[in-house]
């Protein structure tokens, strides 16, 4: 699984013009989902999410985690995270998983967060989505389940 977070102030999505979903000081997190990954990598990769330390302390240290601030989170899925784009000018999206194990896959990760986390936002697994978001910081991290470790 591959994830792009984003500290923000306040995020949204958007479907044919309707919000559909949206969080407040937070993570705004597009997730990817690869051929390869189970719910197991899910769990891993929210544990690891909810526990970065990425805000702002009384001195302006990144020493809080999203439950240290009580932040918010708004998950939108992003198949196109897994782009191979070593070939050609068109990139292949070979190694994304199929709409069935990554919509089961999303809804477990957005499942993960529903358990840590207040308020999740989701957004439509699929559908042409907007996002509009303050990023905060800006503050933006790239995470790959391949790339981390057992222990988080």
């Amino acid at each position: 699984m591959r994830a792009i977070l984003q500290r923000v102030s306040e995020a949204q999505v958007r479907v044919d013009g309707a919000c559909v979903g949206s969080c407040g000081k937070g993570l705004l997190v597009l997730l990817g989902v690869g051929q390869e990954d189970t719910e197991q990598d899910a769990q891993r990769l929210w544990d690891k999410i909810c526990r970065l330390r990425i805000f702002a302390d009384e001195h302006g240290k990144t020493n809080l985690s999203l439950a240290d601030v009580g932040g918010e989170v708004l998950v939108v899925s992003q198949f196109t995270l897994f782009a191979d784009c070593r070939k050609g000018n068109r990139p292949s999206f070979a190694h994304a998983a199929s709409a069935e194990q990554g919509n089961r896959l999303y809804e477990h990760f957005c499942a993960c967060a529903q358990a840590d986390v207040s308020h999740v936002g989701k957004g439509v697994f699929g559908a042409h989505m907007q996002v509009s978001l303050v990023n905060d910081g800006p503050f933006t991290v790239s995470l790959d389940t391949e790339h981390l470790s057992r222990r988080n």
